[in-house]
């Protein structure tokens, strides 16, 4: 049985490819693409002639065929449009489907927008959390934004330029004004990182609408400063647990970690 290689493709600049890369396109013998017209750019421009075929979210499902019947004998690599294959695109449905085939897959490291679009942020990179596109219809969106909440980690999506100044809109009423950057055009003549608050970056691209390939990068949600009781409500908690039978222990411990008082602290005031 043969191999299927993932391999990424440059998301702008052309250089932005792997020797390793560089060696599958050339050895391989057939190039699943989803844009057969951007790879055959890349290719050329490396002087690879490998065959190329289309797949894509209109033709995957009559195309896996194709594909198994090469990788029976030879060597076949996925590309997307730009970055890594099955991101965001058809490419994880072939690669499950290899899998449950029992076909070897081989993913290349290589270009991505999101990694790229969160270390120049300058937000937290230390946890984040891959949203791929947003919901287009502003219900949808608030709906899955409101999930997110009270999610600590840093946010990533992606984003259309005509879709954009709605989305930071609504991104503004239900996070509030929190940092975001809007990572712009990544790698190619034009790339842009638009940092600062929500209603500022807004501002922005309302005065300056926005072009070309758009990846978002949102703080994610401040944390909660714990606000601790004071020792009337300790009292009048304590009194009413035990009044309803709970033991001093049980309740003791309870309210400790709800009102953010030392156990001991609690068990002092029932003594009183």
């Amino acid at each position: 049985m043969a191999t299927l290689y993932i391999v990424p493709t440059p998301i702008g600049n052309l250089e932005d490819i792997t020797l390793r890369a560089l060696r599958v396109l050339r050895e391989v013998a057939l190039i699943a693409a989803e844009d057969t017209r951007t790879t055959r750019i890349l290719l050329q421009h490396y002087s690879i002639t490998t065959p190329l075929t289309s797949y894509h979210e209109h033709n995957k499902l009559i195309k896996l065929d194709r594909l198994f019947e090469t990788l029976q004998t030879a060597d076949v690599a996925l590309v997307s449009d730009a970055g890594t294959p099955g991101i965001s695109d058809p490419g994880y449905e072939l690669i499950l489907a290899a899998i449950e085939r029992g076909i070897r897959v081989e993913p290349l490291p290589g270009a991505s927008a999101i990694i790229p679009a969160l270390v120049g942020s300058g937000l937290p990179t230390d946890g984040f959390v891959y949203l791929g596109f947003l919901p287009r219809k502003d219900k949808s969106l608030r709906q899955f934004l409101g999930t997110l909440q009270q999610e600590r980690r840093t946010l990533l999506a992606y984003e259309s330029p005509n879709r954009l100044t709605d989305t930071l809109a609504v991104l503004a009423e239900v996070f509030g004004d929190r940092q975001i950057c809007v990572a712009r055009e990544l790698s190619k003549k034009f790339e842009t990182f638009q940092r600062g608050r929500l209603t500022e970056v807004l501002a922005h691209y309302q005065a300056e609408p926005p072009r070309g390939e758009i990846v978002l990068v949102i703080a994610g949600a401040p944390p909660v400063e714990p606000v601790e009781w004071d020792e009337a409500q300790v009292i009048a908690a304590l009194q009413e647990r035990l009044d309803q039978g709970e033991s001093l222990s049980s309740a003791a411990r309870s309210i400790a970690a709800e009102s953010g008082w030392d156990r001991r602290r609690v068990y002092a005031l029932a003594n009183k």
